[in-house]
C-alpha cells in the first residue's frame, strides 16, 4: 500500500509540473505577442514621425527653390597684352 502511496503522490507531482510549466509558457507567450505589439506600435509611431519630417523638409526646400537665383556676373573684357602696345 506503501508503494502505491508513493507512486500516486509522484504522479500528482509530475501533474503539477506540467500544469505550471504549461501556465508559464503561456505567460511567456503572451508577453512576447505584448513586447511584439508594443514594438509595432513605436516602429509605426517612428514612422510616422520620420514621413512628416521629410515632408516639412520637402515643402521648404521646395519654397527655397525658386527663391535662390544665380545672378550671372558680368565678364570682364581683358586687355591682351598687344592691343597696349598699340595703344
Amino acid at each position: 500500500m506503501a508503494k502505491t502511496l508513493e507512486l500516486q503522490q509522484k504522479a500528482e507531482e509530475q501533474f503539477h509540473q506540467t500544469i505550471k510549466k504549461a501556465q508559464e509558457a503561456k505567460q511567456a507567450v503572451s508577453q512576447y505577442e505584448a513586447d511584439a505589439a508594443a514594438d509595432r506600435a513605436k516602429t509605426a509611431r517612428l514612422r510616422a514621425l520620420r514621413l512628416a519630417k521629410e515632408a516639412a523638409e520637402a515643402k521648404e526646400s521646395a519654397e527655397k527653390k525658386p527663391a535662390i537665383k544665380k545672378q550671372r556676373s558680368k565678364s570682364k573684357k581683358t586687355t591682351s597684352p598687344l592691343a597696349e602696345e598699340k595703344a
